[in-house]
């Protein structure tokens, strides 16, 4: 039955549930995702199947697009695999998604990083949006300078304020955004998609274990990474040198590899467990060689495997799943780790934006340290020890702020599902 002839037979009979079911099945409820910002470093990509995840979940019945960013370099396969049902969407994809779909989802991200691309959405459609998820600065976003020269620059905390409700991944952007008037209905702390990622590369992990002598549960997880990421230093990116960020990596490296270097010594010295230096994104593979792996003792090298390679997210979560958990200067591979019941110990600075701040937010204020700030630096060694001489300890601190995230994140696609049509 075509649906001019449903809705005839429907207007002529009294309306019963599964005449109502009927008429549902003919125009399902749509989503489009903006998410997928790049493919070179694993939480990136991580934020797009988090929330994948979390639609699949809480909202089954939801047909979902994805409109990304940049899905190469194998990650584009990779959601296939997982998420068969969801379409990819580009070029005229995008022009029948605004026409079909009755919610724009913004993804969780470094910023409202699409900030255009939901000005374009509600601008040419009228329709509701929403943002999942991000760390807010206060900074004008610099997709909304593109515009013509004759128009008024958006402002980000106007579009945030024009969504239905603003998940923000840090106390510390919410607290930011309500001094700055945001007027948003609906503002709250909002965990970052990534918690909820489950994509695995079992047989790649195990075979990599194998070939270096990691056991499970017998090794931790460290990732160093310079002040500022040095994109330049990727071909794909086709960056100059940004010379007063480099000047300040160097400047600042020793300082900030000291505490994971005396971390790594410490654990070896003082438990049976090796140490993986595994990278976040495609600079780290050198960063963790020449600010870690060179400067270790030989008898404490002998322990440490050093990954040459970068790898996606699903071989990096398999991997992390089967350690005694992580350290280092990165947030989302901690923030995977604990999604997935693994503790992590998080190091910022200013650079990184508030978004470490997250660790307080989920209960995990002991393993977040400051290293702009030195008394905080010289404790990391020593709780990353106490970490590794007690796994079910630290795994029941884990699992206690993912118990916390998840309760999140359900009352959050509680409110998604609400902004759909009934």
């Amino acid at each position: 039955m075509n649906r001019r002839h449903l809705l005839r037979a429907a207007a002529a009979l009294p309306l019963s549930a599964s005449w109502i079911s009927a008429l549902a099945a003919e125009k399902p409820k749509r989503l489009v995702l903006r998410s997928s910002w790049q493919t070179v470093n694993i939480g990136d990509i991580a934020h797009t199947p988090g929330v994948l995840a979390l639609l699949e979940k809480h909202l089954p019945d939801v047909e979902v697009r994805l409109w990304p960013s940049k899905v190469d370099n194998g990650v584009e396969e990779m959601l296939a695999a997982r998420f068969p049902k969801v379409k990819i969407v580009r070029g005229e994809d995008v022009k029948k998604a605004f026409e079909e779909c009755d919610f724009l989802l913004h993804g969780s991200g470094p910023s409202l990083v699409a900030q255009g691309d939901v000005v374009k959405w509600s601008q040419a459609t009228g329709k509701p949006y929403g943002v999942y998820g991000i760390t807010f600065s206060g900074q004008q976003n610099p997709a909304s300078k593109k515009q013509d020269a004759d128009k008024k620059p958006v402002q980000t905390i106007d579009v945030l304020s024009g969504a239905k409700f603003v998940y923000f991944r840090d106390s510390v952007s919410l607290a930011l955004a309500q001094k700055m008037g945001c007027t948003c209905p609906v503002m709250e702390y909002g965990p970052d998609g990534a918690f909820a990622v489950d994509l695995v590369d079992d047989a790649k992990a195990e075979a990599f274990l194998k070939e270096h002598g990691l056991e499970h549960g017998k090794f931790l997880c460290c990732i160093p990474r310079m002040r500022n990421t040095p994109y330049w230093t990727l071909p794909e990116k086709k960056a100059k040198i940004d010379e007063a960020k480099h000047a300040r990596n160097e400047a600042m490296k020793d300082h900030d590899g000291k505490p994971l270097l005396d971390a790594i010594v410490s654990v070896i010295k003082n438990t049976d467990l090796k140490i993986l230096l595994c990278p976040e994104d495609k600079t780290q593979m050198k960063i963790s060689k020449e600010m870690l792996y060179d400067k270790l003792p030989e008898d404490v090298k002998a322990r440490v495997v050093w990954r040459e390679n970068y790898w996606l997210t699903d071989e990096a979560i398999s991997t992390y799943r089967r350690s005694a958990g992580l350290f280092g200067h990165e947030m989302h591979s901690p923030i995977m780790c604990i999604g997935n019941g693994i503790p992590a110990i998080v190091c910022r600075w200013a650079e990184q934006t508030s978004k470490g701040y997250m660790w307080r937010d989920i209960g995990l204020g002991e393993w977040l340290f400051d290293l702009d700030k030195e008394d905080e630096l010289q404790n990391v060694a020593a709780t990353v020890l106490a970490m590794a001489k007690d796994p079910e300890g630290s795994k029941a601190k884990a699992a206690k702020a993912r118990e916390f995230v998840m309760a999140k994140f359900a009352a959050s696609m509680a409110l998604v599902g609400k902004q759909l049509p009934a």
